[in-house]
Parts: structure tokens; C-alpha cells; sequence
């Protein structure tokens, strides 16, 4: 088996037991970027909560995100835990957005130099560079997170301690450049990671994680 047959086996053994996700969940690619941030070390619930409390001060954009106290943003975004850390994070990432000319600017730039600028904020790391390019700026870059280095370690394809740009390139050298692929795969593996193991015939999460046949 190759890497490409194995990688798309879980795919479709994730698709059969959970469905289309359809993620990620947000009005806008700002929207998208926002929650790449306050979604760092907590849940979607929780992340959900702060979007909503924005919302309901109209501070969902980048004027408000730049006007915005530190203090009074970190009070917004409270439920999202790591409150004051992300405050800063997102001030960090507003005036680098309106710097570097928004979405209209940013999206001219290839996939490789868009990363690279984004990895330069302060407070975004290669995960939450990548959550950004693959679901606000449509591009196709594997999300390497905890839950799939948990479920690849599971199966016994990888060791799990390998760096974040190794697996990354396992999973796109291994795979066509698919965005909608890339997008459902990895929403499958965190939904995946959602459900509880019951150790029953017609448990889901049994299912996915049983050997492969390689």
C-alpha cells in the first residue's frame, strides 16, 4: 500500500462513520482568522462564546480589534480561556492585517510567502498559520494538531514526536492538492477525536482506529 491508498482509507473510513463536517464555521475569512487564534489550547464551545460575545458589540472587525483595549478585549473574550494572552495575540494580528493590506493585498501572495508572513505574527505558530491558509485564504496546506498526531500514532503510522513541518509534508507530498479534501479530513479527524470509545461491534471510534491491513 502506499502512503497515498493508506491516507485515503482513514479518509473514507472517517467520512463513513461521521459524515461531512462541513467546517469551518464562520460569516467571514476575518471570522476564520479570529477563531484560528482563540482557538489555541481550548474548545470550539468555548471559542463560540467569545465570537458570539464580539458579535454582540459589533467588534467583529478589524477597525474595533485595533481600537480596542487590551483589557476591554481580553473581557470579550474571556470564555475562550488564555484571555489576556489572546487579547494581545489578536491586537498583534489586527494591525499586522491592516498593515499588510487585508485580505484583498494578502491573497496575491503565493502559499509559501503568506505563510511565511503569517508565521511572523506574534502568537500565531505553524498550526494556527495553517488553519488561516487553508480556511480563510482557500489554500491547500495540511493542519497538523494534536488529535491527528494522536490517531496516526494510534494506527502506527507515525512515532508522533516528529516535527510539525515533517508531518505536514508526509500528509501533502502523499496527497493531491485537494482543499476540500484537506478541509474535511481534518475536521473529520477532530470530530473523531469528539467521540467517546464504547469498545461495542458498532462503536464509531473503534471503527476508525482498527489496524490497517498494509
Amino acid at each position: 500500500m502506499t502512503h497515498r491508498s493508506i491516507l485515503l482509507k482513514i479518509y473514507r473510513r472517517l467520512n463513513e462513520c461521521y459524515g461531512p463536517q462541513h467546517w469551518w464555521p464562520a460569516d467571514s475569512s476575518f471570522e476564520v482568522m479570529v477563531g484560528a487564534i482563540l482557538t489555541q489550547n481550548t474548545s470550539w464551545a468555548n471559542v463560540e462564546k467569545a465570537i458570539n460575545n464580539l458579535k454582540e458589540v459589533n467588534a467583529l472587525n478589524i477597525h474595533t480589534l485595533i481600537e480596542l483595549s487590551e483589557e476591554n478585549l481580553a473581557k470579550l473574550i474571556r470564555p475562550s480561556g488564555y484571555f489576556n494572552i489572546k487579547s494581545k495575540r489578536l491586537k498583534n494580528f489586527a494591525h499586522w492585517f491592516e498593515t499588510e493590506g487585508r485580505f484583498n493585498r494578502l491573497k496575491e501572495l503565493d502559499d509559501q510567502t503568506l505563510r511565511k508572513r503569517l508565521l511572523k505574527v506574534n502568537g500565531i505558530g505553524p498550526e494556527t498559520a495553517d488553519d488561516i491558509l487553508l480556511y480563510a485564504f482557500e489554500r491547500p496546506v495540511f493542519v497538523i494538531d494534536t488529535y491527528t498526531r494522536r490517531l496516526f500514532k494510534t494506527l502506527n503510522l507515525i512515532s508522533g514526536d516528529e516535527p510539525y513541518e515533517a508531518l505536514r509534508q508526509y500528509f501533502e507530498s502523499s496527497l493531491t492538492p485537494d482543499i476540500t479534501l484537506f478541509k474535511e479530513y481534518h475536521a473529520l479527524i477532530v470530530r473523531h477525536a469528539k467521540e467517546k470509545c464504547t469498545f461495542e461491534k458498532s462503536c464509531l471510534h473503534c471503527r476508525v482506529e482498527s489496524p490497517l491491513q498494509i
